[in-house]
């Protein structure tokens, strides 16, 4: 990987010197199974004499013409970059190289369907991989237009950027694919899709009165499940959505939406033909919160067709600023424009949550951050550049309005359509639709790291009435900012059953301490609520009273948002091992049977689960995950049949399920001996409780191997590739690591499958060799691998759950002899961050 990077100051040099205008792309993938052909011609314009490099990671490069000359490939090629000396005024250059497929979604990867043995091929090229398909100039700025042909066989779909033509024979069962020219983009979002993908297609009109193509496509095996037509519905809401609050018309000619197998993340904003998981093909249940992700998913994607595909960072220090605005307008628009009203509450679920968590790591940065090469870039596809940035832009609307935002965002869009921008473009168009100077907000919420926390100070009489009321504020020494936050404090009370707000204000709070004059006066009430409707970014914290309150009656909480809010400080307390363990396992297990926010019920389990294994003291961790068993299966047998918390209750029974009886209990879901009314013992679930079994040594290899030859699809792959990984055996580990360590050949999601079930071991002595293996391979993981195989497996192998004093001396000590690279260090420090954490949180249960 360090031969692949690309530094700042390398792209600042190679922009001052170049322009470039066109990229004409050609693509033969008809060459075999390893490499396909690529021919790329690029026109640009330098400064006469000078010397540059374009990027080409290539098997080998056949020919390299500049300006008509011949240069010798083997002397300018290092299959990493092409030098180019002595350039023109205006210089035409022209690549042949072989280029190679990946199996590690990135680049053009490339897959083999185990149903059919159909081949499908799809680009991913964030961040820096679309020099693994063509020659590029491989960074934003260097924005240009890019004509696309391609010869495959002729019974494929190809998809590019832009509409797909008529294919013309190419001969022996092969065609060629001659796309229009695309507008002016950044090579990171263009894309080759290819491969007998199954196909719906259908239409809208945008704003402006154009038709837009629209098309879904699945792989041929998949399409059965495949809910096109409420894909097209989010789609048409979406676009009704962001065509009016941007006063700006769709930019692109059609929007494709290609779901892909073995994709790295959620999705990708390739302008006008978005890639995205194949786990939003639901050929099994999922519960409503996969649903609800998958709906913000496609307006997030949605929402880069403009800010990030029309309008682009300059560089990759503006990365969050992409992301963050299509989390929180997305967001936004599930909320008004879908029928997932309480897409907030998941907001401050799960978004938040991750915010918290990235921003109290050691290696936590500003929104704003530093990038100083493509390394950088990588790890910092982070809850900061995420989470964060959403979480303080809502805040930002808060403070400056709305509409004011929404104008200021429109006008940007018209400044610097197709072109490339940098954070002060956009903060220009905001301060004149608002009227708000935003130098000194953007100093202290974008420019510094770290949270704070809030706190109530309450002081009342003897008949409970309120005498002073502050909020106080606090920062850690190594992030000390003090910030600005609009707010809401909610006061609730016990009515019939229901705890009700019956008294809200919304202020400003800034500085160390917050007066709150208008809440004097006022019975103290039953829970007291900072940052009611979650405007604001800070840790929250509960009064004793309040906390009290919240263990006993949290369920009585009418509105979803408040819930959430009173789950995430409980949790973040439990987190800096303020609040007891075991009392937030009482708090989940007292309030989650009537959790009607799937996604604050996925986010609470998996908390409990978490808490449970790490973070109660080791002597009553066994005890505490047989009570959460116990529990979970008294609260699955009386859910609702068929309902969502009925499913969720199952899964997570059998994650914890650890005793004789409740592997009995597991087995007999298992083969329907015992069933649930509303309950199907479908394929994922399937997977689920015979991984149970194979973790708890109810089960083994046959029923491993039966339930793949039952299940022969990828994902079953990916189920058994876990499930073998999970066996309680000293032998299945070595086998698993091997599988990881000592060979390079599984795709990227058997890699994260296998590394998922090697973690799961109820036995720790299986894991416990693996502390000093680990510190034996990391460094030649990181050197050797793709970045996204090194980062899964740098974090997948890392045995977390052996929290304690051997492994954090083991990872100190790798630490304080190991320096660089900064990027590989950043992994290791968050999982000793985690380590750390559990044994605070430990100490505080043990107390």
């Amino acid at each position: 990987m360090p031969g692949e990077n690309l530094t700042r100051v390398e792209a600042q040099q190679r922009a001052a010197l170049i322009s470039v205008s066109s990229y004409d792309v050609t693509l033969d993938v008809t060459q075999g199974p390893e490499t396909f052909l690529s021919t790329t011609t690029v026109r640009f314009t330098a400064s006469k004499g000078a010397s540059t490099f374009i990027d080409a990671i290539t098997k080998n490069v056949r020919s390299v013409e500049l300006n008509g000359r011949a240069l010798d490939a083997a002397t300018v090629s290092d299959n990493v970059r092409i030098q180019l000396d002595d350039l023109d005024d205006t210089n035409t250059l022209t690549v042949v190289a072989d280029a190679l497929y990946t199996n590690t979604g990135e680049g053009l990867h490339r897959f083999v369907d185990p149903v059919d043995n159909e081949v499908y091929l799809y680009s991913q090229f964030e961040v820096p991989d679309s020099r693994r398909v063509f020659a590029v100039f491989e960074q934003p700025d260097l924005k240009a237009t890019f004509t696309f042909t391609v010869t495959a066989p002729a019974a494929w779909q190809v998809v590019s950027n832009s509409p797909t033509p008529e294919p013309v024979s190419a001969g022996d069962g092969s065609a060629t694919w001659s796309f229009e020219t695309t507008p002016i983009l950044s090579s990171y979002v263009t894309a080759i899709v290819a491969g007998p993908y199954a196909v719906v297609r259908s239409e809208l009109t945008s704003s402006d009165g154009r038709v837009i193509p629209l098309g879904v496509f699945s792989r041929a095996s998949l399409s059965q499940y495949m809910d096109a037509d409420y894909v097209f519905e989010k789609t048409r809401q979406g676009f009704e959505f962001y065509e009016k609050r941007f006063n700006y018309p769709y930019p692109f000619a059609k929007y494709d939406q290609l779901f892909v197998p073995e994709f790295n993340a959620g999705a990708m904003e390739n302008a006008g033909a978005v890639t995205f998981t194949e786990a939003y093909v639901f050929r099994s249940k999922v519960t409503d919160a996969v649903r609800e992700r998958r709906v913000v998913t496609i307006l997030h994607e949605l929402a880069h067709m403009w800010f990030g595909d029309l309008v682009t960072m300059k560089w990759w220090n503006d990365l969050w600023l992409n992301e963050s605005f299509a989390e929180y307008i997305s967001t936004l628009a599930t909320a008004e424009a879908t029928e997932w009203h309480g897409a907030w509450a998941t907001f401050a679920s799960t978004e938040k949550s991750w915010a918290y968590r990235q921003d109290q790591l050691p290696s936590t940065h500003p929104i704003f951050a530093t990038i100083n090469d493509l390394d950088d870039v990588q790890v910092n596809f982070d809850g900061i550049t995420y989470a964060k940035g959403a979480s303080v832009l809502k805040q930002l609307v808060a403070w400056v309005g709305q509409e004011q935002f929404l104008a200021g965002v429109g006008q940007y869009f018209q400044k610097h359509a197709y072109s490339n921008t940098e954070l002060k473009d956009l903060l220009t168009e905001l301060e004149a639709t608002s009227g708000r100077d935003l130098s000194e907000w953007s100093k202290l919420w974008l420019e510094t790291a770290g949270v704070n926390t809030l706190r109530p100070e309450i002081e009342t009489d003897s008949d409970g009435v309120i005498t002073s009321f502050a909020v106080t504020q606090t920062a850690i020494e190594a992030y000390p900012t003090i910030r600005p936050h609009r707010l809401a404090i909610g006061f609730y009370n016990l009515h019939e059953g229901a705890l009700i707000r019956n008294h809200r204000v919304e202020l400003d709070v800034d500085g160390a301490s917050t007066t709150v004059d208008e809440l004097v006066g006022l019975s103290r009430p039953d829970l007291v609520l900072l940052n009611d409707d979650d405007l604001a970014y800070a840790k929250i914290r509960l009064d004793s009273l309040s906390l009290n309150t919240a263990i006993e009656h949290l369920a009585a909480i009418e509105d979803g948002l408040a819930r959430s809010i009173v789950w995430g400080s409980v949790w973040d307390a439990t987190r800096d091992a303020e609040t007891r363990p075991r009392d937030f396992v009482q708090l989940v297990l007292g309030n989650v049977a009537t959790e009607s926010e799937s996604t604050t019920l996925r986010t609470a389990l998996n908390q409990l689960v978490l808490t449970a294994n790490m973070y109660v003291a080791p002597a009553a961790q066994k005890e505490t995950t047989a009570l959460a068993a116990d529990e979970l299966w008294s609260l699955a047998r009386n859910a609702a049949p068929g309902s969502d918390e009925q499913f969720q209750f199952v899964r997570f029974f059998a994650a914890v399920a650890t005793s004789e009886e409740t592997l009995s209990t597991v087995a007999s879901l298992l083969s329907g001996e015992v069933a649930l009314e509303g309950l199907e013992i479908d394929t994922d679930l399937s997977w689920d409780l015979l991984i149970a079994l194979v973790v708890g040594g109810a089960a083994g290899e046959s029923e491993i191997a039966a339930a793949q030859a039952a299940d022969n699809t990828a994902s079953g792959a990916q189920s058994a590739a876990s499930a073998r990984a999970s066996i309680p055996t000293a032998e299945a580990k070595a086998a698993a690591w091997a599988s990881l360590v000592d060979s390079d050949d599984a795709s990227n999601l058997i890699v994260r499958a296998t590394t998922a079930g090697f973690q799961r071991a109820t036995d720790e002595s299986l894991l416990q060799p693996y502390i000093a293996k680990y510190f034996e391979v990391v460094t030649d993981l990181w050197e050797n691998r793709s970045y996204q195989i090194a980062a899964t497996l740098i974090t997948g192998l890392y045995p977390s759950g052996l929290a304690g004093q051997e492994l954090r001396d083991a990872t100190q000590a790798w630490l304080d002899t190991d320096p660089e690279p900064a990027a590989l260090r950043r992994l290791v420090v968050e999982n000793l961050a985690g380590v750390d954490r559990a044994l605070a949180a430990q100490k505080r249960d043990a107390e």
